[in-house]
């Protein structure tokens, strides 16, 4: 049997295999809602049969977007325009849907990457952020959070999670990697505080479990709670103090004390002087290394492209699942052809059975 099509269990949910489409942002939002693109970009990754399909990072706030064309889950309007996105996907996919919720902090007001990616000038917010540090030198620092923001964006995580939750989502992933705001408290790097929540590692990661401890709390027992970290912000070759994988090891650990389901492992986004190398499977070794020392169950990320790499990955333990983003947007049945490498079954809409089953997948129900 393939241990890359072997069901997982996630508290109350069971998946089909052990592969989630990663968060990927669209920018294709006006105003925080979903729309017509939405619809067609993730039915399509759906029928393709992940075992999880997550949606992209969605603010919490609208000063939390990355940039003005961001999803958003912050408002009564928010949760009932998603409700046809999800109805509409959930029609013709068996596919567990995760949410990722986030907040962007100091890298928020930004353009579009297709429009330079820095920070805006005409139709700026104001960002927050643990320090006011901007994350380049010639941004407009943020203002940072006193104790009045940090209760008001700790509850708009809850308030998310709990619009989450109506809509009936699988899943919940907070997102604490890429340089965004609750990585932004976790890495010296942006976070310069001198009160309870900087300094040392244990008070870096004082607000990120708070964070996670009030969402956790607030979303029913059943229902899984992970978490996106960078595991290392790739700063090694400075004398910066930065974040680095010894350190996520203890965040790892402390998460999986509150009842993290599961950690996906990425790294890198604080700092424009990260030097990465980026080779296929160059993030495995933070997960292996998460994994093997908290035993939380965790997911590898980074260029991991192949059905032979992905089910190599699973069955030597180095991980517990895949999450994939850029092999599904270039093909969204990527889990067609892998079913057929490696000998294994899964579920696929009557409509697409032919197409299926001629790529050598054997299948065994609708999906829908």
């Amino acid at each position: 049997m393939s241990s890359l099509f072997a069901p997982i269990q996630l508290r109350s949910l069971t998946l089909d295999n052990r592969v989630m489409v990663a968060p990927m942002c669209q920018y294709s939002s006006v105003d925080g809602l979903p729309n017509d693109w939405h619809v067609v970009h993730l039915g399509s990754l759906a029928v393709g049969s992940p075992g999880l399909l997550c949606l992209e990072a969605t603010a919490v706030s609208a000063a939390g977007r990355i940039t003005p064309g961001c999803l958003g889950l912050w408002s009564a309007a928010h949760e009932a325009a998603f409700k046809p996105l999800l109805a509409s996907v959930r029609a013709v996919a068996n596919t567990r849907l995760a949410i990722q919720l986030g907040h962007a902090g100091r890298k928020a007001s930004c353009a579009t990457p297709w429009n330079g990616g820095r920070q805006l000038r005409e139709g700026a917010w104001t960002t927050l952020a643990p320090s006011a540090v901007g994350h380049y030198d010639t941004d407009q620092p943020p203002r940072a959070m006193d104790e009045d923001d940090l209760g008001r964006v700790r509850q708009e995580f809850v308030a998310a999670a709990q619009r989450a939750v109506r809509l009936g989502f699988d899943a919940i992933e907070l997102h604490a990697a890429h340089g965004y705001l609750l990585h932004q408290f976790l890495s010296p790097v942006a976070n310069q505080r001198t009160d309870q929540y900087g300094g040392s590692l244990a008070q870096r990661m004082a607000y990120p479990l708070e964070v996670f401890d009030a969402v956790r709390a607030a979303v029913p027992a059943g229902m899984p709670v992970g978490v996106r970290v960078s595991a290392t912000d790739w700063l090694e070759h400075t004398s910066q103090a930065s974040l680095t994988l010894a350190e996520t090891i203890l965040f790892a650990a402390a998460l999986k004390a509150r009842g993290c389901d599961w950690l996906d492992v990425s790294s890198g986004g604080i700092s424009p002087q990260q030097q990465v190398q980026p080779v296929p499977g160059y993030q495995l070794p933070h997960a292996r290394a998460i994994r093997q020392a908290t035993g939380i169950t965790t997911m590898a990320v980074g260029m991991i492209n192949t059905p032979a790499q992905a089910e190599g990955i699973i069955a030597r333990g180095d991980a517990d699942m895949i999450a994939m983003a850029r092999a599904f947007m270039m093909n969204p049945r990527w889990m067609w052809s892998a079913a057929a490498e490696l000998g294994a079954t899964l579920r696929a809409p009557a409509p697409l059975w032919r197409a299926a089953s001629s790529s050598g997948a054997k299948i065994f129900d609708t999906g829908a």
